[in-house]
């Protein structure tokens, strides 16, 4: 193991409100622990810390100058992606120095992490949005992101500057916000497609097959995104959406989701 990957990282998440239960961040943190080689802290950032693991660094929900604005862009009409995420962007918080790996809790940890964090060093790396990548655009998917507060402190203060401009001015979009000012910092790089995984757009089987055929676990794939529907319990259980929309159960989900745990957890 090099120095550089000696070092512990930083693993981030944000729990605000009750939509998600604790049950989220835990299986989070478990994938994480099993999928992550090197040392790491875990992090996670909320206002209801009931029934979440040992192991798990617990911390407040970051209070900011501008939470005004950040209330607001969360409950406009047509919002993309939460911007509380952006308390994440801020030097010094929670003592986190070197490179933060954040994640949002609908997401399954499903193969090695460790390259996310040694593909591009020093740089904000995120997964092309899928709608942009079709279209041969620029433009991240904030499922998954890594990037060093220290070297990329742009992303809190341009935020922090004019919070209303910056919504406005991304499609009311956090995600957008975070790749199109990294990109014109020049600190943009993106990773490989098929490390990070959409659940509807790349494991759900096209009608009529989704009838019949379960959901695929590409082979590649490092972080499912249960980005929209279905979500993770939906998607175990199997689920329709629509005459054309729906699947099968995903099996694979109860060893990569609920992996660790004991029968009735």
């Amino acid at each position: 193991m090099s120095a550089a990957s000696a070092t512990p990282v930083n693993v981030v998440c944000i729990k605000w409100g009750t939509k998600y239960p604790a049950y989220y961040v835990n299986r989070l943190h478990r994938g994480v622990t099993r999928f992550l080689k090197r040392p790491f802290r875990f992090l996670c950032f909320t206002e209801h810390p009931e029934g979440l693991d040992p192991g798990i660094e617990v911390h407040p929900l970051p209070v900011e100058p501008f939470e005004a604005e950040i209330v607001a862009a969360m409950n406009r009409e047509g919002r993309k992606g939460a911007w509380r995420k952006v308390s994440l962007f801020r030097p010094g918080l929670a003592g986190m120095e070197g490179p933060v790996l954040g994640f949002d809790i609908d997401v399954v940890v499903t193969g090695p992490l460790d390259d996310l964090i040694d593909f591009a060093p020093g740089k904000v790396c995120m997964r092309r949005e899928w709608r942009y990548e079709r279209r041969g655009k620029d433009g991240g998917h904030g499922s998954v992101f890594l990037f060093d507060p220290a070297k990329h402190p742009f992303l809190y203060e341009e935020f922090a500057a004019d919070p209303a401009g910056s919504v406005a001015r991304h499609k009311g979009s956090e995600q957008f916000y975070t790749s199109m000012t990294a990109l014109r910092h020049g600190e943009l790089t993106y990773w490989p497609g098929e490390w990070i995984s959409s659940f509807k757009r790349d494991a759900m089987r096209v009608f009529p097959f989704n009838r019949f055929q379960e959901p695929r676990l590409p082979e590649t794939c490092r972080v499912m995104c249960f980005h929209g529907k279905p979500k993770m319990e939906e998607a175990l259980e199997g689920w329709t959406g629509s005459f054309w929309r729906g699947t099968r159960p995903a099996s694979w989900l109860a060893r990569d989701w609920l992996w660790g745990e004991t029968p009735g957890a």
